[in-house]
């Protein structure tokens, strides 16, 4: 009769285990379908915002009565004047840095913000997104591939009924980037080699497969599992797990909608308690009273930088004994000192290194 008892007990312990088990793996799964809806519905959210904001910005500066005079006055110097002095007031006060370009009707770069070297340069051959202008009027924002892929809000300038050129307001990933990093997750825009020709500044960028890795500011952490995921499958699936990672797809459309690569977000399985349950009634996506997340990413990420050591003129020396797998890295962390210098520090730096380069087009 105990033999019984204890069998029986045995019987109903097992059930039970194994109903709790059962339990617990669909509650997991039904958590981590939740998140990646959550994460994709953000990832549309951030895109549009940056393609709002850089809309308006670009529709401001269409209205410009100086920048509208410049452009029809063909006085590449005023253009240019003007838009590095709203560059430089809006980064003053707000911290934001505002890439806008002036570009002809002839699809010619007549004025950057950022610089005014490649005035008269043709870019209409690897800019097929101009050619909705010809029979549209309507301003246009979009995911497009230049000589880097990026956000374009480009809107055509009229005076008096005739068409002058475009403004455009021009925004890459690094604050997506950094959004997704600050909340967790990390993400890579990843652009199709087979799109990539134009893409002349994303040449040095690091492949994945049959991608090219647009965004500067990616977590190198992760580029190890990239490498190993099929993703054929995972454009399928729409999620993988691996290397203890939760992997995330989605597709990349450009302004006609063809898809062109993808965006890959990865989340750390040892994140998933940061992250509410589904039945939380919230509209975002993540805890944000577990604010020691942030300072382990902190840690994780910022533990010690290689290049602190080194000025901006030692790295251009250094370029050309970087190890291709750590040219990225090396690369990101140039740009970031050769921004704190003016145009004509840079160009002595060139000058000292002996760099030439050609410049199609004409140059005023």
């Amino acid at each position: 009769m105990l033999k019984k008892i204890i069998l029986l007990f045995v019987v109903l312990a097992s059930i039970v285990f194994i109903g709790f088990v059962y339990y617990n793996n669909e509650n997991r799964e039904e958590k981590i379908h939740n998140i990646m809806d959550q994460v994709t519905l953000t990832l549309d959210s951030e895109l549009n915002l940056h393609k709002m904001n850089d809309l308006k910005m670009a529709l401001f500066l269409s209205q410009n009565t100086g920048i509208v005079n410049a452009l029809e006055n063909d006085d590449e110097d005023l253009g240019y004047q003007i838009l590095s002095d709203i560059r430089n007031t809006i980064k003053k006060n707000t911290g934001m840095l505002v890439r806008a370009q002036i570009i002809t009707k002839e699809h010619n770069i007549f004025a950057r913000s950022w610089d005014d070297i490649y005035a008269g340069m043709p870019i209409g051959e690897y800019r097929t997104d101009f050619d909705y202008f010809k029979t549209h009027k309507t301003p246009r924002t979009s995911i497009e591939i230049g000589r880097r892929l990026g956000i374009k809000a480009t809107v055509p300038i009229y005076k008096d009924g005739v068409f002058l050129g475009f403004v455009e307001v021009i925004s890459f990933f690094k604050s997506i980037t950094d959004f997704f990093s600050s909340i967790g997750v990390d993400f890579y825009a990843l652009l199709d080699v087979k799109y990539s020709d134009s893409a002349v500044l994303m040449m040095q960028n690091l492949t994945i497969a049959d991608y090219v890795v647009a965004n500067r500011n990616y977590n190198y952490n992760h580029i190890q599992t990239l490498n190993k995921v099929d993703f054929k499958e995972l454009q399928l699936s729409k999620i993988l797990y691996l290397d203890g990672k939760y992997i995330f797809y989605q597709t990349m459309y450009d302004g006609e909608y063809k898809a062109i690569g993808g965006y890959v977000l990865i989340l750390p399985e040892r994140y998933l308690d940061y992250f509410r349950d589904q039945e939380d009634d919230i509209s975002f996506l993540i805890n944000v009273t577990r604010s020691g997340l942030y300072d382990v990413l902190k840690e994780e990420k910022y533990e010690k930088n290689l290049y602190d050591k080194y000025s901006a003129s030692s790295m251009v020396y250094l370029q050309d004994v970087i190890s291709k797998e750590d040219r990225q890295v090396f690369l990101d962390e140039a740009y970031e000192k050769f921004d704190t210098f003016t145009k004509d520090e840079l160009i002595q730096m060139m000058l000292n290194k002996k760099i030439v380069k050609k410049i199609d087009g004409k140059i005023k």
